[in-house]
């Protein structure tokens, strides 16, 4: 297989005059799929804190699941998958006591920052369903600047910039900020299959400044990249393993995503939405049949239902979210349609109650998923 991806964004302070506009084709993308080692474990206190609940009565060691610091009626920040680490008397606020906790900050990336608000003079604490937890009069380990990018620099080798990007280029090597400004890209990424039509990559792209330019071993006019890149997590390279299951068309058979783990279960899913093809919904009352022999967690339904429905590589949903918008239409059926699931008790064998520390959130149960088909007029069938 021999990947293309193509760019579009902007460069410099968006002298493309379009966001979407193509910046460079390219050959490969060096940094844009990297496996990365599993995200650390956090550290924070609740200083001075009045808990309540099963806050005041935690020993160290209970798993407390996510707590929200409430910084005002809606705003906040959450803590996930946290687990009690010590308690002491206070030093600043009588009676009260300070908390140690370790868990992950909910961030979008993992070395996001997470702006302190102003003016907050107290955290409300509450639990899972919004059990009560008390207040503190502040909390450590939370607030922070944004931390350096997981992969420092992306190289676009073998790249075609289009003239936007060469006019930046050419700014290589000259100091001062507006040199500098003209050297930024903001770009999503785009994979560019054997047909030559594209694809988006999604949660790919590449932001960050152009700091380097070379000719490329690839051919002729053809030159390398560099960019210091600002951008978040990247994507794991079996991503790449997925795309080539849609080097032809659409995967040939269901089930190719079922020897994969959650997370690239949870990247077919996306990749078959960026492949997603609309055509009209196949009209009310017809029948789906789930093969539910890997659905061992909730990507693999994810993946199931979207084959389901919309034969190999298909897609109806990759989150809760998305599959109720997918029931409104438009993504291949129409409600009330009716799903028999195959071999469901895999899924109530591995789908139960609990916390599911990949999601950092409550677990997803098959009850769960029937009801949320129920309510959007599907009628389901566990065999």
């Amino acid at each position: 297989m021999a990947d293309r991806w193509l760019l579009r964004g902007t460069v410099g302070d968006g002298d493309s005059g379009d966001d979407g506009a193509p910046i460079a084709e390219c050959r490969e993308i060096d940094g844009l799929f990297v496996d990365l080692p599993p995200r650390p474990r956090e550290s924070f206190t609740l200083l001075g804190c009045l808990p309540e609940g099963t806050l005041a009565t935690c020993s160290d060691g209970d798993r407390l699941g996510n707590v929200w610091l409430a910084t005002g009626p809606i705003d906040g920040e959450e803590l996930c998958d946290v687990v009690v680490r010590g308690r002491r008397p206070s030093d600043t606020v009588a009676g009260a006591v300070d908390i140690d906790l370790d868990g992950f900050v909910d961030v979008y990336d993992r070395t996001a920052a997470v702006d302190r608000p102003r003016d907050v003079t107290a955290f409300v604490l509450t639990g899972p369903d919004d059990m009560a937890y008390g207040r503190c009069a502040d909390v450590a380990g939370v607030f922070r600047a944004a931390g350096p990018p997981p992969v420092p620099q992306v190289r676009l080798l073998g790249c075609r910039p289009e003239p936007v990007l060469s006019a930046a280029l050419e700014t290589i090597g000259r100091t001062g900020g507006t040199a500098a400004r003209r050297r930024m890209i903001s770009s999503e990424v785009e994979w560019i299959g054997a047909d030559g039509t594209t694809h988006p990559v999604i949660l790919g792209g590449v932001v960050g400044t152009v700091s380097a330019v070379e000719p490329s071993r690839f051919g002729a006019g053809l030159v390398d990249v560099t960019v210091d890149s600002s951008a978040g997590d990247p994507l794991p390279t079996g991503y790449l393993d997925i795309l080539r299951h849609w080097e032809t068309g659409r995967p040939p058979e269901k089930n190719l995503w079922a020897g994969y783990g959650r997370e690239l279960r949870l990247h077919w899913c996306g990749v078959a939405l960026a492949h997603h093809a609309g055509r009209p919904d196949r009209p009310p009352g017809a029948t789906y049949r789930l093969d539910g022999r890997f659905v061992t967690d909730v990507e693999g339904f994810y993946a199931a239902l979207g084959e389901a429905i919309n034969g190999p590589g298909g897609y109806f949903g990759w989150n809760l979210d998305a599959v109720d918008d997918c029931c409104g239409g438009g993504f291949g059926a129409t409600t009330p349609f009716r799903v028999v699931w195959h071999d469901s008790a895999v899924a109530r064998s591995h789908l139960v109650a609990g916390y599911d520390p990949l999601r950092l959130r409550a677990a997803v149960t098959v009850d769960y998923l029937v009801d949320l088909l129920t309510r959007e007029g599907v009628q389901v069938e566990l065999r």
